[in-house]
């Protein structure tokens, strides 16, 4: 009766770990009094501890809404594209996070950016960063309809929370006067502060043109090129063969 109750009093406390760690002790046939009571205690809290990252982790990937299910350890480097496996496992650290830096991903349609770009905010995401997913069309019309409701300064400081922000498919079409003042608005917040991650298939050194304003361009490249990790990927796409599961294939 007593372990019930010390059960239900761990659950009641939201100490899901650490109340299934005490009911596997509790179900053990044997092998009870095997260690001393600071080594089972440490058990019990090494179990509440990975429950509780665990959760963690799935909320902050959760909340991402990263568009693909990849993650470093399925990047493809059989395919020729021009990836560099040392240059991924630098960037596997994550120290272009914790140093606000951005990462730019460009190349033909089906090399798999996207999920390349999913897989980076992954490993962000399981080092403890927030990450936010999203494709730059879908961005410019959200933030129209912000300005119109007024709630785009909210809008905006939700972006820049964001540890790191995928920006997918950038410079797909040119922007116009107020969609190249939005995108200038996010980078702004986010230049020294946060990282970005942006896919394109048109090369950086087009974006210039698909922004339109000289002036603006010049601010918007200032805040996103330099210090960029720069991925310029080659080669067929990836699409001509069916993936396997959430891998890079």
């Amino acid at each position: 009766m007593l372990n019930e109750e010390t059960y239900n009093k761990l659950i009641a406390l939201q100490l899901h770990g650490l109340a299934a760690a005490f009911k596997a002790y509790l179900d053990q046939t044997h092998g009870r009094d095997e260690l001393a009571f600071e080594e089972r205690f440490g058990i019990f809290v090494d179990r509440e501890w990975t429950e509780r990252q665990q959760r963690r982790l799935a909320n902050r990937l959760k909340s991402a809404k990263l568009r693909e299910p990849a993650c470093m350890e399925d990047v493809n480097y059989r395919h020729p594209r021009g990836l560099d496996r040392s240059v991924m496992q630098r960037l596997a650290t994550c120290g272009w996070v914790k140093g606000h830096e951005a990462v730019i991903i460009t190349g033909a349609t089906g090399l798999g950016k996207t999920w390349l770009a999913c897989a980076l905010a992954h490993q962000a995401c399981r080092e403890g960063y927030v990450a936010t997913y999203t494709r730059v069309p879908r961005l410019l019309h959200s933030l129209g309809l912000a300005r119109a409701d007024g709630s785009y300064v909210r809008e905006l400081a939700r972006l820049a929370k964001a540890d790191v922000l995928i920006l997918d498919d950038w410079a797909l079409a040119p922007m116009g006067e107020v969609e190249r003042r939005d995108m200038l608005e996010v980078l702004e917040d986010r230049h020294g502060l946060r990282s970005t991650i942006v896919t394109s298939q048109v090369p950086v050194a087009k974006w210039h043109d698909a922004i339109g304003d000289p002036t603006i361009a010049d601010a918007i490249l200032d805040r996103l090129v330099h210090r960029a990790h720069r991925l310029e990927m080659t080669g067929p796409s990836l699409r001509k063969a069916p993936r396997k599961g959430g891998t890079d294939e």
